[in-house]
């Protein structure tokens, strides 16, 4: 299968979440924001980071071509249509 450079570019993407997934640069430092450690905050950052980027993923269609799902085949749910599948 043939992959877009658009499709290329997730790899280090989510690469680097996988890299950053552990606050590194935070091992040692006691700091308290708002009555949290500062490494819960990098955490929930790194969390939400995570679904908007996955977000972005599924919309530019790379979950689909890298399943190798054609998005012709793609059948809308009845939900989109207003109606009942039968």
């Amino acid at each position: 299968m043939r992959r877009s450079r658009s499709d290329l570019v997730w790899i280090p993407t989510f690469a680097l979440l996988v890299a950053f997934a552990v606050p590194w640069p935070l091992w040692g430092v006691d700091t308290v924001v708002a009555g949290l450690p500062v490494w819960i905050w990098w955490h929930v950052a790194w969390l939400a980071s995570c679904s908007v980027l996955f977000s972005l993923f599924v919309r530019s269609g790379a979950w689909e071509r890298g399943m190798g799902i054609r998005t012709a085949e793609r059948t809308e749910s009845p939900a989109t249509t207003g109606g009942e599948r039968r």
